[in-house]
């Protein structure tokens, strides 16, 4: 037992290098904003993590990450993960909003309401196509390209729009309207390919990723 905890501390010291890592930009800042990165600097010090921001899922074909924390649909079967967990989205709005047009009570009042939504980047985001089938004839007042984007001009009082209930609960200038959205629901995965995930610096950041999903959960859904 000793020398294997021996074997397990020379392995922690040793590996290095950087470990590319995408996310939304809301979640790097509750990740970098936790004491989690501190734990895996501590266990692997030679390692870095670096984080690649994005709304809009990366390639990992052309080599521009090596891990992903990704909700939603993955298409992609070259991939491997595992659970780290859920995606809850609501419908929030300002109080500068709701004195000017009102509060919806039910799915069936959005459609006489103004939206934020994203561009015609993200046609595929569930969000976008959950929008057009609850309030197809809704007037979208403006259009983002980031979650982030959605959350500013929410709260500037543009308009409604659908947001993960970890970024929007923890907004005091907004107010939840509606939700969770069970439409909206999806799930969180750590990903990687197979290959990538035999090389000990990927393998090092998935691992302990996977080991403290209790404490990357409340990050995730808030």
């Amino acid at each position: 037992m000793v020398a294997l905890t021996q074997h397990v501390e020379a392995f922690q010291r040793e590996v290095s290098g950087v470990v590319r890592m995408t996310c939304p930009e809301p979640l790097m800042y509750r990740l970098t904003h936790s004491t989690l990165l501190d734990r895996f600097r501590t266990r692997y010090p030679g390692l870095q993590v670096e984080f690649v921001m994005s709304d809009k899922y990366l390639d990992f074909a052309k080599g521009d990450v090596d891990i992903a924390l990704r909700s939603g649909d993955t298409e992609d079967n070259a991939l491997v993960g595992r659970k780290v967990g859920d995606s809850l989205w609501a419908v929030y709005a300002s109080p500068k909003y709701m004195a000017r047009r009102g509060q919806p009570d039910r799915v069936e009042d959005l459609e006489q309401h103004d939206w934020v939504g994203f561009d015609d980047t993200m046609p595929n985001h569930r969000a976008t196509q959950w929008l057009q089938q609850v309030a197809p004839s809704g007037h979208v007042v403006a259009r983002n390209n980031s979650v982030l984007g959605l959350l500013y001009s929410v709260k500037a009082g543009v308009g409604l729009a659908a947001l993960p209930t970890a970024l929007g609960d923890a907004e005091p200038d907004l107010v939840r309207v509606l939700g969770p959205i069970p439409e909206l629901a999806r799930i969180w995965r750590v990903l990687t390919t197979p290959e990538l995930r035999r090389t000990p610096r990927v393998a090092a950041l998935f691992d302990f990723l996977v080991d403290e999903i209790d404490a990357l959960r409340p990050i995730i859904t808030g």
